[in-house]
């Protein structure tokens, strides 16, 4: 049987998310390198600059639902605030998790991630992955792993705020689909409703949280700012729509587990910009590293193809085969019908 084509339009759609995502993220970690190191601007407040992103797209939200451009859609408030916190505690806990980790033991974490999604989306949605699928993941983990895991200091306290990190960012990934489909809501849509909620909290708690992480308040940097980096600022924002409509559109359209996947694309493309821009060492090893991820991120776009094709044609064979019991059913109406019915040239 042949393997059913999908749509130009929907490829070139499904191509145009990820690329917007791999772009405004690689853009928004460039931006904020420089707004936030000490050889640039020195704003060290990553968790109220995350709030200043969702007041951006909050805003976005509201002027397009005012335009009618896009519509409201009803969600539950309750499922709203849930998920807004758990999408907050993922942000406070990996600002926590980069403060008292090792850079190499918080990229051991992000790559948790990957198998985290995988046993979460089969105990919540009984979801089973293919071996092909488990292989590239492998890959992937190990690939990335070579090219970014340097040094690996674990403390009790890094460890509990790693593991919370992992798992509500996971939750929160995973809902983004679920929600989607459950309430028939477009990606930006629901952006547009987790937005507002996720930036008061975030711009009321942020201050408080980046005072215990830095040391410095973020009203006395304001004091002092300068027109560089309000110009940072509005660049990162203005990327962090882009890079937040874009997650949403790849988590509804394909899975978490994709997402996670094939969004280390970025971590090799800051890497190599990295090196490209900020004179940042690329050794030997990291290139290796980098190959092999790539490699497994090709094995894994493949390996998730071919288990959506064997799914078509295994539902493409059910829907086209009867049970014993609908023919029974089928054998005793024919039967019922009059033999003269059959007879032909005979009118009723």
């Amino acid at each position: 049987m042949e393997r059913e084509k999908k749509p130009a339009a929907s490829s070139v759609s499904d191509v145009g998310a990820w690329a917007m995502n791999i772009i405004s993220s690689v853009g928004i970690i460039m931006a904020n390198k420089q707004l936030m190191s000490a050889n640039g601007y020195a704003f060290t407040f990553a968790t109220s600059l995350t709030g200043f992103h969702f007041a951006v797209t909050a805003l976005v939200g509201f002027i397009s639902n005012s335009t009618g451009y896009t519509s409201s859609m009803h969600v539950p408030l309750w499922e709203l605030l849930w998920f807004s916190i758990v999408a907050n505690t993922s942000i406070a806990a990996m600002n926590f998790s980069l403060m008292l980790n090792s850079v190499g033991f918080y990229q051991i974490s992000k790559l948790s991630m990957i198998p985290v999604v995988c046993v979460m989306e089969w105990i919540l949605h009984n979801k089973h992955y293919s071996k092909e699928v488990k292989c590239a993941v492998v890959v992937v983990v190990i690939g990335v792993g070579v090219c970014t895991v340097t040094d690996v200091k674990i403390n009790v306290k890094g460890f509990l705020c790693a593991s919370v990190a992992v798992f509500a960012t996971s939750l929160q990934q995973i809902s983004i689909g679920s929600l989607q489909k459950k309430y028939s809501i477009g990606a930006f849509e629901l952006l547009s409703k987790t937005a507002p909620i996720q930036a008061v909290s975030l711009l009321v708690f942020g201050p408080f949280i980046d005072y215990y992480l830095s040391a410095n308040l973020i009203f006395d940097y304001v004091k002092t700012i300068t027109s560089g980096a309000i110009v940072f600022i509005l660049v990162s924002c203005s990327l962090a729509v882009f890079c937040n409509i874009s997650q949403y559109l790849c988590i509804g359209r394909f899975s978490a587990v994709s997402f996670q996947v094939l969004g280390h694309m970025k971590t090799v493309c800051v890497l190599s910009l990295g090196w490209l821009l900020f004179d940042s060492e690329l050794s030997f090893k990291n290139i290796m590293g980098m190959l092999v991820a790539v490699a497994g991120m090709v094995i894994y776009s493949w390996a998730v193809e071919a288990d959506k094709s064997s799914t078509k044609i295994t539902t493409t064979h059910t829907k086209h085969s009867l049970t014993e019991e609908e023919l029974t059913l089928l054998k005793e109406g024919l039967e019922n019908i009059p033999i003269k019915d059959y007879e032909l040239g005979e009118s009723k």
